[in-house]
């Protein structure tokens, strides 16, 4: 499997289960519909990433491209661990506000983004970074004033949820067009 696979498979995977675990705030006709399209968006990010092209044999690396799962994307991850851990840890204890956690782990994981975009190079992570962090952002400001926890889990866990299907999704998509026009374009390939 690519490294690009893995990572969509990862952002999925991590897009499912905040729509997942948040929709238990919402009542169960909100709820069930908004799973059952997370489900299928992360059943079709699976297809997608099974379905696209494999990388053609003798196609060399680019010498420059940094490494996907390196020593790089280590610290930023090891860093979003650490941060999710003592936030969590703050939240639950001192500051007894358990309903501002899914916030903070959105908050968190949105500026995470913005050290993979730096470590891959891809700077189009900034935008994702950027609408994630806002949602976590956005929910520790909703929870600080004492707004319902259904509203929390909507704002920093549902549509945080959402951003990483969708774009995984978007990637996908646009991979498999561009494999169809590579295609098209081909020597050989009828008119």
């Amino acid at each position: 499997m690519t490294r690009e696979k893995t990572g969509r498979i990862i952002g999925a995977t991590f897009g499912l289960a905040f729509v997942q675990v948040n929709a238990a705030a919402l009542p169960a006709a909100a709820a069930v519909p908004l799973r059952v399209l997370a489900l299928i968006a992360f059943l079709a990010v699976l297809r997608g990433v099974r379905r696209s092209p494999a990388p053609r044999p003798g196609a060399r690396k680019d010498a420059g491209a940094p490494s996907y799962f390196g020593r790089s994307y280590g610290y930023v991850v090891g860093a979003e661990v650490i941060a999710c851990t003592a936030g969590i840890l703050v939240l639950n204890g001192p500051l007894d506000a358990p309903h501002a956690v899914v916030a903070w782990i959105a908050l968190v994981v949105g500026v995470h983004f913005f050290g993979l975009a730096a470590v891959w190079r891809m700077p189009a992570l900034n935008r994702l970074a950027a609408a994630m962090s806002a949602c976590g952002a956005v929910g520790l400001a909703l929870s600080a004033l004492g707004s319902p926890r259904a509203a929390v889990a909507v704002v920093a866990g549902i549509l945080p949820g959402a951003l990483l299907l969708g774009s995984v999704l978007w990637s996908v998509h646009r991979e498999a067009a561009g494999a169809a026009g590579a295609a098209a374009a081909a020597p050989g390939s009828a008119p």
